[in-house]
C-alpha cells in the first residue's frame, strides 16, 4: 500500500516541524544568528556553574590564611596569588561569583515581580489607580540607580538582606514602565474586548490573557537587570555597604586592594575587575540577543 503524496507532503512538514522545534536545533540557530548573545550565554553558564561548584572546584577555602605567603603573586600554587592576609585570589574570586549572582538572582526577582504586579494594575485599571502609582514610580526613577541603593542601605542598615532588598527597589520602576506598556497594547486587541464583552472576571482575564503576553518583555528585562544587580553589589560593596568581611566579594576585594596595595600588588585589583566585566558582559549580550529574538520589530536585523 502506498502512502498518497500529498500524506507523504504532510508527514515531512510535520517532521521538519518536529525537528526545528527541538531544544537542540533551537539553541543551534540562536547561535548561528546571534554569535554574540551565545558568546553572553557561555559566560553566563561558566559563572552559574562557578557558584554553584565553588566548593568543589576552588583550591582553597575562601578565608583560608597563609601567613607566610601574604601578597604572593601568581604563581603555581596560588594561580592568581594571594592578598595581604594570605588568602587564595582565585577561591575567593570563585566563592565570590556565588554571593554576586545569589544577589543577583535575589534582587532581580524581587524588582520583576513587584515591577510586574504594579505595572499591570496600573495599565489594567487605569485613571486613579494609574496616576497614583506611576507617581511614586517617577519619584523613584529621579534618583540614579546607585544612589537609590546606598539611601535604602543606610536606612535599612548594612547586611546582605537589605543590600537584596536595595536593589531590587532601584528595578521596579523600569519594570513597571514596561508591564505597563504592555499591558496598555495588549488591551487594545480585538480579543480582550470580545473577553470582557463576554464577562469574563478581572482576575481571569489578567492571568490568562493578558500576563502571558507581556512576559516576554519581562524575561528581557530580568536577563539583562541581572548585570547591572551585580555591578550595583559590586559598588555598595566596594562603598563598605555591601557584603561585609571577611565574607567574600568582588566589590569589596576591589575597595581592600585599593590605594597602596593597588600599586604593590597590581593583581588584586585586576582579576576581580575581570571578573565583574566578564559576568556583566555575559548577562548584557544575552538579554540583547534575547530582545532582538523576541522582538517582532527587531526579528531579522
Amino acid at each position: 500500500m502506498t502512502i498518497p503524496e500529498a500524506g507523504t507532503e504532510s508527514v515531512a512538514r510535520a517532521f521538519t516541524v518536529k525537528r526545528l522545534a527541538s531544544p537542540v536545533n533551537v539553541l543551534w540557530h540562536f547561535c548561528r544568528a546571534k554569535p554574540l548573545g551565545a558568546a553572553g550565554g557561555v559566560l553566563v553558564v561558566v559563572l552559574v556553574l562557578l557558584a554553584l561548584l565553588a566548593g568543589v572546584v576552588s583550591p582553597y577555602a575562601p578565608n583560608e590564611q597563609h601567613a607566610a605567603d601574604a601578597v604572593v603573586g601568581p604563581n603555581s600554587r596560588y594561580l592568581l596569588g594571594t592578598d595581604s592576609f594570605g588568602r587564595d585570589q582565585l577561591s575567593r574570586i570563585i566563592y565570590g561569583a556565588r554571593v554576586s549572582l545569589k544577589v543577583g538572582l535575589i534582587a532581580v526577582g524581587i524588582g520583576v515581580g513587584a515591577g510586574t504586579v504594579l505595572g499591570v494594575v496600573s495599565g489594567f485599571f487605569k485613571g486613579a489607580v494609574d496616576s497614583a502609582i506611576q507617581g511614586v514610580m517617577d519619584a523613584l526613577m529621579a534618583f540614579p540607580g546607585l544612589v537609590l541603593a546606598m539611601i535604602l542601605v543606610a536606612v535599612l542598615g548594612t547586611s546582605i538582606v537589605n543590600v537584596m532588598i536595595a536593589i531590587g527597589v532601584t528595578f521596579i520602576p523600569t519594570v513597571c514602565r514596561v508591564a505597563r506598556g504592555s499591558v496598555l497594547s495588549v488591551s487594545e486587541n480585538a480579543y480582550i474586548e470580545a473577553a470582557r464583552s463576554i464577562g469574563v472576571p478581572a482576575p481571569r482575564l489578567l492571568l490568562v490573557h493578558i500576563l502571558p503576553n507581556v512576559a516576554a518583555p519581562l524575561i528581557i528585562i530580568a536577563t539583562a537587570g541581572l548585570g547591572g544587580a551585580i555591578l550595583t553589589e559590586a559598588g555598595l560593596s566596594f562603598l563598605g555597604l555591601g557584603t561585609q568581611p571577611p565574607d567574600p566579594s568582588w566589590g569589596q576585594m576591589l575597595s581592600t586592594a585599593a590605594g597602596v596595595m593597588q600599586k604593590a600588588a597590581p593583581w588584586l585589583t585586576l582579576y576581580p575587575g575581570i571578573a565583574i566585566t566578564l559576568s556583566v558582559l555575559g548577562f548584557n549580550l544575552l538579554g540583547d540577543a534575547l530582545r532582538d529574538v523576541w522582538d517582532p520589530r527587531l526579528r531579522g536585523t
